[in-house]
């Protein structure tokens, strides 16, 4: 699970990882912080060109490509012709609800690694979707 970072924090983790902390660096890295969505780089950019004028959505992209170069982000692609970004790192599943549309982090493991992998193989990462109906939507 993502913990909540200062400016000052998010700065030092970007310095760590050879990314200068510029304002829109640290400003989309803090939105993906607080607002776990998984969203686009469109709800970023409507988001954050509010109170950033300056921004771009050609920053935004930019800034979300250098942050999943350098694991700061994971890029989760749920449904065709749409890029999502997770500042959660570690490894967990996404499901989309096809009612709602919003992508929910399952942290349940799933022991799929000798059962599933050929023998030889060594697996490095994993990244797994589900799709179905979600509690609040079933209950409606």
């Amino acid at each position: 699970m993502i913990t909540q970072l200062t400016k000052q924090e998010i700065a030092e983790k970007l310095t760590s990882k050879n990314i200068r902390p510029s304002l829109q660096r640290i400003a989309v890295y803090d939105f993906l912080l607080k607002n776990p969505v998984h969203p686009t780089v469109d709800t970023i950019y409507e988001s954050l060109s509010q109170t950033i004028p300056t921004l771009s959505k050609t920053t935004v992209y930019n800034t979300l490509k250098q942050f999943a170069e350098a694991d700061l982000v994971t890029t989760i692609t749920i449904e065709d012709g749409e890029l999502r970004f997770d500042a959660d790192t570690s490894d967990h599943m996404h499901f989309k609800c096809s009612s709602c549309g919003n992508v929910f982090d399952i942290f349940e493991k799933l022991n799929i690694g000798s059962n599933v992998i050929p023998k030889g193989f060594q697996l490095l990462k994993t990244q797994t979707y589900l799709w179905g109906i979600c509690k609040d939507c079933a209950n409606r």
